[in-house]
């Protein structure tokens, strides 16, 4: 399946909500108002795939950061990029159960990738449950222990992407 690659707008946010949800447990998931200051302060790290159709089949989204593993106040609280921040952050990568298995997760892996390297970052960095680890692994992400992280109530494993 094919898909193409841009970036969030205002008026995809109750998709990627939509989405979100399939994809997070409800103490996991973004809030709408925390989603919406990502596509504001962050576009160009905020990368839908879309169908040929249109519609958002996944995305991919994180700030950029001035060290190599994520905090918690990243999911409350949204700033904008700053072109001399060394790390690249994954907040969120979500694929829609309806096309799930084609790929798209690490393509929009991918594409985030691409955008840190044209950004000068050294890596991307995200926490991840550890029935996710072999994913982030299979793409190249090196597992860096668990994580600081009690997002939801959960134990993060940080995983690292060395550019």
């Amino acid at each position: 399946m094919l898909f193409t690659y841009d970036q969030a707008q205002p008026a995809d946010l109750t998709e990627i909500m939509a989405i979100e949800h399939s994809g997070f447990s409800a103490d996991e998931a973004a809030t709408t108002e925390a989603m919406r200051d990502r596509i504001r302060l962050y576009p160009d790290t905020f990368i839908i795939g879309r169908t040929a159709t249109g519609h958002i089949a996944g995305y991919i989204v994180g700030p950029t950061l001035d060290q190599r593993y994520l905090t918690d106040d990243l999911y409350a609280k949204s700033t904008a990029n700053n072109p001399d921040d060394p790390y690249q952050t994954v907040l969120s990568l979500v694929v829609s159960p309806d096309y799930r298995r084609h790929g798209l997760g690490g393509q929009l892996l991918d594409q985030l990738a691409k955008v840190a390297r044209l950004q000068n970052r050294q890596a991307v960095t995200l926490t991840c449950l550890k029935k996710r680890v072999p994913f982030y692994e299979h793409h190249g992400y090196q597992n860096e222990g668990v994580s600081a992280s009690d997002h939801a109530g959960e134990i993060w494993y940080n995983m690292v992407l060395v550019l």
